[in-house]
């Protein structure tokens, strides 16, 4: 089996996923679970992970899990993340903007450029798409859209003048604000986009449910154990949700009304 947390897990946050993992998988084997990986796996793409029929543990993004990974995956948690713009088990993204921008609302944006990190993002490309559709004109925002291919890069995109807005999941702000001080100097958050349940652990679909209940009560002891509090505050882990599938509905839901605006794709 695999498993992976590759969606909070930069270079400098490394050590810390792989304390957790191995915590979690010390439990996994005390309560008897057989093939639990030693260590976290970093070197398939996302949607290799995601996908894998031996996929014992990873988190993904909401916009994927609704539009394509349903029937190959199933729920396990979603966890909560102690950052601005986070509320239990939602979150949103704040739309950032150079320190200097005269941007006051969302509106003023229009005609401007954006970054954003993958098409399929609901953080990076969803929500964006929602906040700015009640202003489209002729299915048109933006001047222009450049996929970064990371949250990171549509950050430091937005710092060195490449794109003037982009939408950054609140989890990942604070993450990169705990990395690098001087952000706050270059940056402000313009305005906050809508919440959706943040992203979520999944397995294979073909896991039984005793190894989905194994990895519940796996991820509960490892919240409690005081020995991991640095290892929780270092990812701002607080604790894991066990959310309805119906609760990311609204993820679609937010697409489908991007639409009916007339404004299907970011643009």
């Amino acid at each position: 089996m695999i498993a992976a947390l590759g969606m909070y897990d930069p270079r400098w946050l490394n050590d810390a996923n792989d304390a957790l993992w191995a915590a979690i998988a010390r439990h996994l084997r005390d309560a008897g679970i057989g093939d639990v990986p030693p260590v976290l796996t970093r070197n398939r793409a996302l949607d290799a992970i995601w996908t894998a029929p031996d996929l014992l543990l990873a988190q993904t993004c909401g916009y994927p899990l609704t539009t394509r990974l349903d029937a190959a995956v199933t729920l396990v948690v979603t966890p909560v993340y102690q950052a601005p713009g986070c509320a239990g088990a939602w979150h949103r993204s704040a739309l950032i903007v150079r320190r200097d921008d005269p941007a006051q609302d969302s509106a003023a944006l229009f005609g401007r450029s954006a970054a954003i990190n993958a098409r399929d993002s609901n953080t990076g490309m969803n929500l964006l798409r929602a906040q700015v559709a009640p202003f489209a004109r002729c299915g048109k925002f933006f001047g222009r859209v450049i996929e970064t291919g990371s949250h990171a890069r549509s950050v430091f995109a937005v710092i060195a003048g490449r794109a003037d807005v982009a939408a950054i999941d609140a989890v990942t702000l604070a993450l990169l604000g705990d990395r690098y001080r001087a952000i706050d100097r270059h940056l402000r958050v313009l305005d906050w986009t809508s919440a959706t349940p943040g992203l979520p652990l999944i397995a294979s679909a073909r896991q039984p449910a005793s190894v989905v209940a194994a990895l519940r009560a796996a991820l509960a002891q490892v919240i409690t154990d005081p020995a991991l509090a640095p290892t929780r505050a270092a990812l701002r882990l607080g604790t894991f949700a066990v959310l309805e599938r119906s609760a990311y509905d609204l993820i679609p839901a937010l697409e489908r009304s991007a639409v009916e605006a007339g404004y299907p794709d970011l643009a």
